[in-house]
């Protein structure tokens, strides 16, 4: 059974509760983090086991839980790995464009937390107040030398690209989006060649394995695009969950319990959940890391710019 949360937490918690009611064994999904959490929350209060698939903030309940496991790897790995990128290429100026929101608060954190003792900055540019366009004079009067994107596509994070993109006193300044806006289709419909170079994070080895590279195949005739890291993280949840179901039946306690068990092959590595210090659920860790962005030469080809 399926239900769209739409991005909305209250949404997601009134689907927890219909799909409770109607007797599902476990639950699966997600990729919006607060969303996530409101989902997560639900479910745990109710003693239903969830699978998180996407979404990476770390604090995905307040308390620790049994019964919440997770794929994608925590914000705090992931974007330290970013961090290091950043500082690796140069730049420890770095203005972050940023919305009222816990994810993106919880990443201009981490952000500060991992480059400040390294003599990097963290500049923050509260999106409430200012329009895309004063974003650039923002820029200059900082002498920042890269702009993260911690706002929502399309907007404001098109109207904000194509600003810089067109300003010529910030030719030099990198565009980030370490959350992954430029993963999607949608982002090179609307930005063009404006949307290359713009380095994100996505979670997928060098080479895939052979079961990652059959599935890839498959995706890509279901899709008829080349499928994003979500879709091998769909596929990599749907594969625990069998085998749960499988190995130990479909009462919710039992599925709960079996996490620390799993041992699964998946497409991007061997897929076990642990307790890991600060993380509130179980955890695998880790899933491959990478930082990538599209190539100017070639925008619907990605370059793998780090690795973690």
């Amino acid at each position: 059974m399926v239900r769209d949360t739409a991005a909305d937490p209250q949404r997601a918690v009134a689907a927890v509760d219909e799909l409770a009611r109607l007797g599902v064994a476990a639950l699966a999904g997600e990729y919006h983090s607060v969303v996530a959490r409101a989902a997560a929350a639900r479910a745990d209060a109710l003693g239903l086991p969830f699978l998180c698939s996407s979404a990476v903030l770390d604090a995905l309940t307040e308390q620790p839980t049994e019964r919440v496991a997770r794929l994608a790897p925590a914000q705090s790995h992931g974007w330290r790995i970013y961090a290091e990128f950043l500082l690796g290429a140069g730049h420890n100026r770095i203005a972050v464009a940023a919305q009222p929101s816990v994810y993106w608060a919880s990443g201009a954190r981490i952000l500060r937390e991992h480059l400040a003792p390294r003599g990097g900055t963290v500049i923050e540019l509260d999106m409430r107040a200012l329009a895309p366009t004063a974003v650039c004079d923002e820029l200059v009067a900082h002498r920042a030398t890269a702009l993260l994107l911690l706002v929502g596509i399309p907007e404001p994070a098109v109207s904000i690209v194509k600003s810089v993109r067109r300003d010529r006193r910030l030719a030099d300044i990198l565009i980030g989006a370490p959350a992954g806006q430029p993963e999607f289709a949608e982002w090179a419909t609307l930005l063009g060649d404006d949307g290359a170079a713009i380095p994100f994070l996505r979670y997928l080895p060098e080479r895939l394995s052979p079961l990652g590279a059959r599935v890839g195949t498959a995706l890509r005739e279901r899709l008829a695009e080349a499928p994003s890291f979500i879709a091998f993280e769909g596929y990599d949840t749907v594969a625990v969950l069998a085998e749960v179901l499988r190995s130990h039946g479909a009462d919710r306690a039992r599925i709960a319990e079996s996490w620390p068990r799993v041992a699964v092959e998946g497409t991007r590595g061997r897929i076990r959940f642990s307790r890991t210090p600060g993380i509130s659920v179980r955890q695998w860790a880790w899933p491959p890391v990478q930082v990538v962005d599209r190539d100017p030469a070639e925008p619907d080809r990605f370059r793998i710019l780090h690795a973690g």
